[in-house]
């Protein structure tokens, strides 16, 4: 099985730091954002290799995750060797690319790891977005395999007064992931059955609270579709304009996820907030993180 990370777009909200670094390896404490959801990305039992959808334009990318035994050994000899033992670590990952040429949207540069990705399921994890603790796609291949192998999204709660932001899913409840009893249909761990999906909608005519947080496990049907789909939304070929189509022909589902438990890189001030999160959460890092802050700004964070 395998898992595609689309990385091919340009950053432009993070110029002009992106002008030579790509957005995708900017880092989150001590490693680039794209390497959190590459280890995520193999963390469900049968993924076995992890294809960046990449521009041409963005070599760095390929370069970071390929081994480069010389710098290695300049580390060992230095005495630096957790350090190289980190840079084999992540020259090491399974990971191989594919360009995006002509970018054309989400659904184009899905379409782009087809080779790859061939006749079989596969995951797909936008790359501005990681799990530190690595569950989501492993719940959402649970819920899968107990639906016959169908396709599974994941999705949190946002408040009425948001959902005009983001694509939201329209279906049922039909359990909960662990077998436990719910307070609400849009509780952490409901399971639903997906009949729509509406693209910002307005708060009077949303089906449900529930918005796609960017990890989709799709069934190979979906590549067929993408090869036929039409310009939409932005005049770019849209994902969720073929998942529509895909509802015509399968099943899907969908897996509550509390929103929190992600960490959202896609703006300056969320991959701030993200580095300050995780630093906080660390204890070898805490300590520092917060003498690094001094007192003053602690004073404004209260």
């Amino acid at each position: 099985m395998k898992a595609v990370i689309p990385a091919a777009g340009l950053g432009t909200r993070f110029l002009p730091a992106t002008k030579s670094t790509p957005k995708e390896l900017l880092p989150v404490i001590n490693k680039p954002v794209i390497q959190y959801v590459v280890e995520e990305a193999l963390e469900p039992s049968g993924v076995d290799e992890v294809v960046i959808v990449n521009s041409r334009e963005k070599p760095q990318i390929e370069s970071y995750f390929k081994v480069d035994g010389g710098f290695e050994d300049t580390l060992r000899r230095r005495g630096k060797q957790q350090e190289a033992d980190a840079v084999r670590e992540a020259g090491s990952l399974p990971v191989s690319f594919v360009y995006q040429d002509d970018p054309r949207g989400l659904g184009h540069a899905v379409l782009c790891a087809k080779p790859v990705t061939q006749d079989e399921p596969f995951l797909v994890l936008l790359g501005d977005y990681f799990v530190p603790d690595r569950a989501m796609c492993v719940r959402m291949k649970e819920v899968s395999e107990r639906y016959g192998g169908a396709s599974v999204i994941a999705v949190a709660p946002v408040p009425a007064d948001q959902v005009s932001r983001y694509g939201i899913i329209a279906g049922e409840c039909v359990g909960s992931f662990d077998g436990s009893r719910l307070s609400s249909d849009e509780d952490e761990g409901a399971v639903w059955k997906v009949t729509g999906l509406v693209e910002k909608p307005a708060v009077e005519d949303a089906p449900s609270h529930l918005f796609i947080v960017g990890r989709y496990l799709l069934t190979p049907r979906i590549m067929e579709l993408l090869q036929t789909q039409g310009v939409g939304a932005g005049g770019e070929i849209q994902l969720t304009d073929a998942m529509q189509r895909l509802l015509d022909e399968e099943d899907m589902y969908a897996l509550v996820v509390d929103p929190d438990e992600g960490c959202d890189t896609g703006t300056p001030a969320a991959w701030a907030a993200t580095n300050a999160r995780l630093a906080l959460r660390d204890p070898e890092v805490r300590p520092a993180f917060l003498e690094a802050l001094g007192e003053q700004a602690l004073k404004q964070l209260k």
